[in-house]
C-alpha cells in the first residue's frame, strides 16, 4: 500500500504544471500523437537498459497529455513506460519524438520554464542527451528528435536517475546533436542559452512577457521561431522570421505600436530594433545604454540548406567558375607585369654597364690610338720651356 500511496502522490504532483504548460504550448502548432499501439512503442523502450528492465508494456503518454506537455491530435508519436531498477524502485521513463529537433529541444526548454516558475533553478546543461535538467525526482532531457523524461515513482527513497538516463541516451539516435542556431544569437550566450525558452513555428508570443502587449502587434501566421531570456541585466526576445517581406512587415507594425504605447503611456519595450530577419526586444533593462548593448550583441546569420537537389546549383557553379577563372587571370596579369618590369630593370642595369665599357675604351683608343697600347713619348711636344724635367739628359 506505501508503494501505492507514494506513487499516488507523485502523479498528483505531476498534474500541478498543467497551467503554464497549457498556455506556452497553446502558442505554438500543436505538437501532436498518432494512433498508435504497443508495438509502434517497443524501439521507443527497448527492454533492457543496462541494470534496468521494463516492468511493462509502453502505452500513450497519458501524463504528458494530461500536463499540456503535448497534445493528443495526429503526427507525433510518444509512449510512457515503467522501468524496475530492483527492490521497490519504479521509474516513469516518458519519449515524445517530434519531426525536428528544434521541436524536442521546445518541449524541453517549456518544460524548464515551468519548474523555473515554481521556484526550480534548473539551467540547461550538456550533461543529459544534447542538453537537458535534473530537478527533483526527475530528469528531463531531449536529444536528436526524442523529448525524454525520466520521473523516480518512489521519492522517498534516494535512487539514482543519471545511470537509466544514460542508458536510455545511448539508444537515441543524435540527430544534429546542437541547440537551436536561434538560441545561440542571445546576447551573453553562456549564460542564455541554460535559460532559455524556444518555441518554434509560434502562434501567439505574447504569454512570454505579460503586459507588454506590443507584442500583439507580431503576426507570423505560424512561420516564425523565438526565443527567449530572463537575464540579470534584462530580458531578451528574438524572433525570427522565416522571410525578409515578414520580417519588414512586422519590424513596420512593431514600430507603429511602440509610438502609440508612447503615446498612452502604456509600457512598452525599453530596446527594439530589426536586425536581418530577427526582431529583437528588450524589456526590464535598467535604461537604454543597457538595452543598447544587449541588442548590440545580436547578430543575424543565415544558413539556407535545401531538403533536396539545390535549384540554383547551375548559377552557383557558374559564378564560382567566373570567380575562379577571373582569380586566375589577374594573378597571371600581375606576374606578367612583374616579370615584364623585372626584365626592363635587367635590362636597363645591363645597358648601361655596357654603355660605360664601351665608352671607356673609345676614351681609351683616343688617348693611345697610334702607340699601340704602349707609352708614346711626345719628344717634338717637349722642349726645355715646356718642361725641362722631363727631358733626358745627354747619353741617355
Amino acid at each position: 500500500m506505501t508503494v501505492f500511496r507514494a506513487v499516488g502522490v507523485v502523479i498528483l504532483r505531476l498534474l500541478r504544471s498543467v497551467a503554464l504548460l497549457g498556455v506556452l504550448l497553446a502558442l505554438t502548432v500543436p505538437g501532436v500523437f498518432a494512433e498508435t499501439s504497443n508495438a509502434d512503442l517497443l524501439p521507443l523502450f527497448p527492454e533492457r537498459l543496462g541494470s534496468f528492465r521494463r516492468a511493462e508494456l509502453p502505452t500513450a503518454a497519458d501524463a504528458l497529455i494530461q500536463q499540456g506537455v503535448v497534445k493528443s491530435s495526429e503526427a507525433q508519436l510518444g509512449g510512457q513506460a515503467t522501468y524496475s531498477g530492483g527492490g521497490n524502485q519504479r521509474l516513469l521513463v516518458e519519449i515524445v519524438r517530434s519531426h525536428q529537433d528544434a521541436e524536442a529541444y521546445s518541449l524541453l526548454s517549456i518544460v524548464a520554464a515551468d519548474a523555473r516558475s515554481k521556484g526550480s533553478k534548473v539551467e540547461l546543461t550538456s550533461d543529459y542527451g544534447t542538453a537537458g535538467f535534473a530537478d527533483k525526482d526527475r530528469i528531463v532531457f531531449f536529444k536528436g528528435l526524442d523529448f525524454v523524461r525520466i520521473t523516480n515513482l518512489t521519492p522517498s527513497s534516494s535512487y539514482e536517475l543519471k545511470p537509466l538516463a544514460k542508458a536510455l541516451a545511448e539508444t537515441i539516435d543524435k540527430g544534429e546533436a546542437d541547440i537551436p542556431a536561434l538560441v545561440k544569437h542571445l546576447p551573453m550566450p553562456d549564460q542564455s542559452q541554460k535559460v532559455a525558452t524556444f518555441l518554434t513555428r509560434f502562434k501567439g508570443i505574447q504569454t512570454l512577457v505579460p503586459n507588454q502587449t506590443v507584442l500583439s502587434a507580431v503576426e507570423t501566421g505560424g512561420d516564425a521561431d523565438a526565443a527567449f531570456a530572463d537575464l540579470a541585466s534584462g530580458k531578451v526576445l528574438i524572433i525570427e522570421y522565416n522571410t525578409p517581406q515578414l520580417a519588414k512587415e512586422n519590424d513596420g507594425k512593431i514600430i507603429s505600436k511602440i509610438h502609440d504605447l508612447w503615446t498612452l503611456g502604456q509600457p512598452a519595450p525599453i530596446g527594439y530594433r530589426r536586425v536581418g530577419n530577427y526582431s529583437v526586444f528588450v524589456f526590464d533593462a535598467p535604461d537604454d545604454a543597457t538595452a543598447k548593448q544587449l541588442i548590440d550583441q545580436v547578430k543575424y546569420e543565415q544558413i539556407v540548406q535545401w531538403l533536396g537537389r539545390n535549384p540554383y546549383i547551375y548559377q552557383e557553379a557558374q559564378k564560382q567558375y567566373v570567380e575562379t577563372t577571373l582569380g586566375v587571370f589577374v594573378a597571371v596579369v600581375k606576374a606578367s607585369g612583374f616579370a615584364f618590369l623585372g626584365c626592363i630593370g635587367l635590362g636597363g642595369l645591363l645597358g648601361t654597364l655596357l654603355f660605360s665599357r664601351r665608352r671607356a675604351q673609345q676614351r681609351a683608343r683616343e688617348a693611345y690610338s697610334d702607340a699601340g697600347g704602349m707609352l708614346r713619348l711626345n719628344i717634338d711636344e717637349l722642349t726645355a720651356e715646356t718642361d725641362p724635367a722631363r727631358l733626358l739628359g745627354p747619353g741617355h
